[in-house]
């Protein structure tokens, strides 16, 4: 499957489409991305193949959900 290449004006728009994403993780799995990343960082998540795609992507998207998000907050910490 070809990934599409999304580009966004600004972070806070990247962090919201990051939102919707995960959300729709969430609700199809039953779990948050919190949790469901703790478990698929120790390796207890379903091996299955079909799986294993959607899992990475979900990481990778919360991970970058997580560093998007702290990089807003620093820079709402600088301005105040």
């Amino acid at each position: 499957m070809r990934k599409q290449i999304i580009k966004y004006t600004s972070s806070l728009d990247a962090l919201i489409a990051l939102t919707k994403q995960l959300n729709t993780y969430e609700i199809k799995y039953q779990m948050n991305s919190e949790e469901f990343f703790a478990k698929y960082s120790q390796g207890e998540t379903s091996d299955d193949e079909v799986f294993d795609e959607v899992f990475v992507e979900w990481a990778g998207n919360y991970q970058h959900y997580l560093a998007l998000h702290q990089d807003i907050k620093s820079k709402l910490r600088d301005v105040a």
